[in-house]
């Protein structure tokens, strides 16, 4: 046992690296706003790119589409001017029905104006 004290007596003492513990929180705390931040980057380019309207290039889109049961759907498919009615199985798709005619050209309705914000905090206010 006294070979054991000695040896240890005689190494050379760990010495522990002083840690700056405001630098080391200061560089946690950046790299999570950094992290964050390209987590809200992300989506918002996601919603930006899904919402783009590829014009000229597409011929074929989902107008709507309905579950009818866990495995089956029915879908309105507009193609070249067209649309479809097409169910989804299991068992494979199926052309339901064909429309005659053109599409209807939908219009989207006139937004409304939002009232000045010195009336809705005056509403607010009120109530």
């Amino acid at each position: 046992m006294s070979i054991v004290m000695t040896v240890l007596a005689r190494a050379p003492a760990a010495s522990m690296s002083d840690i700056n513990v405001t630098g080391e929180l200061i560089r946690v705390v950046l790299s999570l706003g950094a992290i964050v931040a390209l987590i809200f980057a992300a989506g918002w380019l996601t919603r930006r790119l899904q919402s783009r309207q590829f014009v000229g290039g597409r011929r074929l889109r989902c107008v709507e589409s309905m579950s009818i049961s866990a495995r089956e759907r029915v879908l309105l498919i507009e193609a070249d001017g067209k649309r479809l009615l097409v169910g989804v199985g299991a068992g494979g798709v199926r052309a339901l029905h064909v429309y005659d005619g053109t599409v209807p050209v939908e219009t989207a309705p006139a937004p409304v104006p939002m009232p000045p914000f010195a009336e809705l905090l005056s509403r607010l206010g009120r109530k």
